[in-house]
């Protein structure tokens, strides 16, 4: 049985952009959507149970649900679509929910500067609890955001999806980012970009030219070593890697600009202080306007 991707609905128009976007992922893999609307206040199901004063929850939910699912099922009539409504808070829901999926998206509304640093939401708490790849779209992200426009800057190719972004760190394990990323390049038909940044520190002044030099050389050289069996399997897909001395968060920032979709790491912590984000997916979160992916791994 093929697992569906996930989508998570509020009525917010974060959420409205997720559902937009998930549904036209759906399609590209072939997979059902399933949207999900959660919230532990919600009376029974039992009409005669449910005091007056909680008929307008009900029926708020019920319409978030109703209205998503007949707009996509009129932009996207060729979409499998399903909906529920559960009856628990939405972190430990959508958690669940992840687990059945092969992919849940959510809308997240970003934050910049200062702010971001202590804001919280449902879309962050999920994030750093699940094991699944999931995407965060912000409100406003359509179709014609996701395609490369024309040269007088125009309305957007049909025809060409802007580039899959994938954000690597080599010292973890990499795999599951690179079967991630290049299986939504191939799916768009769209080209992968492969970044690899690190800072480095300053050395001795007559030794700093040529030991920058040697670690440039071994960082596209271990790029390479990573990428290119990946390159093999994904054979049709194009692929430009960029292995660059500087603070990763400039070098995301200045590449994610033009991206269609960023992809990026969450290391899996087992630790007693509970789950979390790493520093730079966390900045990616909160200042990066394209839909983010987010992949956890070992």
């Amino acid at each position: 049985m093929l697992q569906p991707i996930v989508v998570g609905l509020d009525g917010s128009p974060e959420s409205v952009a997720a559902a937009d976007w998930a549904a036209r992922e759906a399609l590209r893999r072939g997979l059902p959507l399933r949207l999900v609307h959660a919230w532990e206040g919600l009376p029974p199901d039992d009409e005669s149970a449910v005091l007056p004063e909680l008929q307008v929850p009900r029926y708020w939910a019920r319409r978030v649900l109703r209205s998503a699912t007949d707009r996509l099922s009129e932009r996207y009539p060729q979409a499998y679509i399903s909906a529920e409504q559960v009856r628990r808070p939405p972190v430990p829901a959508l958690v669940g929910e992840a687990e059945a999926a092969e992919l849940l998206v959510l809308g997240h509304q970003g934050l910049g500067g200062i702010a971001a640093a202590f804001a919280g939401s449902v879309a962050s708490a999920v994030v750093a609890r699940v094991r699944r790849p999931t995407v965060l779209v912000r409100a406003g992200w359509d179709a014609a955001h996701e395609r490369v426009a024309d040269a007088e800057g125009g309305e957007a190719d049909r025809g060409s999806h802007k580039e899959v972004l994938l954000a690597l760190d080599l010292r973890h394990d990499c795999g599951e980012l690179l079967d991630f990323a290049f299986g939504a390049a191939h799916a768009r038909g769209a080209p992968l970009s492969i970044l690899y940044a690190w800072h480095v520190t300053e050395g001795p002044p007559g030794a700093h030219r040529t030991r920058r030099a040697t670690v440039q050389r071994d960082a596209e050289w271990a790029l390479a070593a990573v990428v290119d069996p990946w390159r093999e399997k994904y054979a049709t897909v194009p692929v430009r890697t960029q292995a660059q001395p500087d603070r990763p968060v400039h070098v995301i920032a200045h590449a994610a600009s033009g991206a269609g979709l960023l992809v990026v790491g969450r290391r899996i912590r087992h630790t007693a202080v509970g789950s979390r984000t790493g520093r730079i997916t966390h900045w990616a979160i909160h200042h990066t306007r394209c839909p983010i992916a987010i992949v956890a791994h070992d």
